[in-house]
C-alpha cells in the first residue's frame, strides 16, 4: 500500500512533534484529544513556542492531564497575568475512551505518550498514543534500520547522477 504525502495544509497544521517518543516506544493505538488552554497559551502556540519532548499523560479521577508540555509565554504577554509554562493541562476525551484507556494503562508496560500537537478546525488538538516501552536492543534495531535506509538513498542518489 502506497503511503500518501501530507498536503501542504496538513503540514502547516502541525504545531509540535515528539520525535523522541517514536524512538522510545512502540505505538499500539492513537487518539486525538482536545486541550484546555488559556488565552496567552493559544497565542504562544500560534507563534510556535511549544516543547513537547518531555511530556507525558496521566489519568487522575477519571480525567486525563498532560504534564511536561512547555508553552513559553510571549514577550508581549499581558501584565496582569503570571504565565506558567509548565502548567498541568487537561485533555478532553469521551468518558468511554478514557475508561478503555484506563484499563489498558493498568496493564504492565503500557503508558500514554503525547505524539504531536496540531490545529483542527481552529482548535489545538493533542494526538496521544497508547505505547509500550522499547528495550535497548529494539532501539539499536531502529537505529540500524534508519542508517540502512539512509545508505540506500545515498546510493540511489549517486547512481542517478
Amino acid at each position: 500500500m502506497a503511503s500518501k504525502k501530507p498536503s501542504p495544509a496538513a503540514k502547516s497544521a502541525l504545531i509540535a512533534e515528539n520525535k523522541k517518543a517514536a524512538f522510545n516506544y512502540f505505538f499500539e493505538e492513537r487518539h486525538e484529544a482536545g486541550m484546555v488552554l488559556e488565552g496567552w497559551e493559544v497565542k504562544a502556540v500560534r507563534e510556535g513556542k511549544v516543547q513537547l519532548t518531555d511530556g507525558y499523560v496521566v489519568i487522575k479521577n477519571g480525567e486525563m492531564f498532560i504534564i511536561g508540555l512547555l508553552i513559553h509565554a510571549l514577550k508581549t504577554a499581558s501584565t496582569h497575568i503570571n504565565p506558567e509554562s509548565a502548567r498541568i493541562r487537561k485533555l478532553l476525551l469521551h468518558k468511554d475512551e478514557i475508561r478503555r484507556l484506563i484499563g489498558k494503562v493498568e496493564q504492565k508496560g503500557y503508558t500514554l505518550v503525547p505524539i504531536n500537537l496540531h490545529w483542527k478546525n481552529g482548535r489545538v488538538k493533542c494526538e496521544i498514543a497508547l505505547a509500550k516501552g522499547k528495550a535497548e536492543h529494539d532501539k539499536r534495531d531502529t537505529i540500524k534500520d534508519r542508517e540502512g535506509k539512509r545508505e540506500v538513498e545515498r546510493a540511489m542518489k549517486s547512481r542517478n547522477r
